[in-house]
């Protein structure tokens, strides 16, 4: 008999608040079928409590999320993969709880999906966010569901495009983030913040987040499958095979 699998994704609860934490440091908290699939139960289980006001979304280390488990893809399916990170998006959106997710260190790709699904952000200063898929002749396709109407239409157009590294205060002046601020000081916003909105009724929060998900809602709905299905097409093209061989190359260089 074998053991079962280490948990990658805790929640505790407290004071009416859900703090749920990815923990899988062995691969920058990427987003395997495991992770996932805790994940989404934990997201589950806050959303039903009767007991919980709020939900904290973290990471255990300074990496908030790398994105897609590279390591997983010649054995899931592109397209169960890709349809799984809007699924956690929409997941998300839809909650009757607010979500606040709080980054320290950096954020990519799928990660920053689920920032951009999330209410309210709290990043540090130096945190670090990336869409470098352009770089790899990608796009971030599934992932646009969420971050693309929440930035600024300059500062989406050069992160998207520009496929740069950029800051925690920079993701908050782009739109990305809520707030931005030292990381010594990350801990105390994140707790000011969270007791603010822990002081929302409950009907108030489920009814004004109903509002607020619903054209988001609309969005994912709307398009989801599409940008699924553009996301295998990319990274099966001849042009992103080389391109990712190419990245890999240098960064092994």
């Amino acid at each position: 008999m074998t053991d079962a699998p280490a948990e990658l994704v805790h929640l505790d609860v407290a004071d009416g608040i859900a703090t749920i934490t990815l923990d899988s440091p062995h691969n920058r908290n990427a987003l395997s079928r495991q992770l996932v699939t805790e994940l989404v139960g934990h997201l589950a289980t806050a959303d039903a409590a009767d007991d919980v006001r709020v939900v904290v979304l973290r990471s255990s280390g300074r990496v908030f999320c790398s994105g897609a488990d590279l390591s997983e893809a010649s054995t899931v399916p592109m397209q169960e993969g890709a349809r799984a990170i809007v699924a956690l998006q929409r997941q998300i959106v839809a909650s009757a709880k607010p979500v606040v997710t709080v980054v320290e260190g950096a954020a990519r790709a799928g990660g920053i999906g689920i920032v951009a699904a999330s209410d309210v952000v709290v990043v540090a200063d130096d945190a670090t966010f990336a869409l470098t898929e352009v770089k790899l002749g990608l796009t971030p396709a599934v992932i646009s569901l969420t971050v693309f109407p929440r930035l600024t239409p300059r500062g989406l157009a050069w992160t998207a495009l520009g496929g740069e590294v950029f800051s925690g205060a920079e993701a908050a002046s782009y739109g990305l983030a809520t707030f931005a601020v030292p990381a010594a000081d990350l801990r105390a916003r994140v707790d000011d913040v969270v007791g603010k909105l822990a002081t929302g009724a409950a009907q108030g929060l489920r009814e004004t987040k109903r509002l607020l998900a619903a054209d988001l809602l609309e969005r994912i709905d709307t398009h989801g499958e599409e940008l699924v299905e553009l996301s295998a097409r990319l990274f099966g093209s001849d042009e992103a095979r080389e391109a990712m061989t190419a990245f890999l190359t240098r960064k092994k260089g």
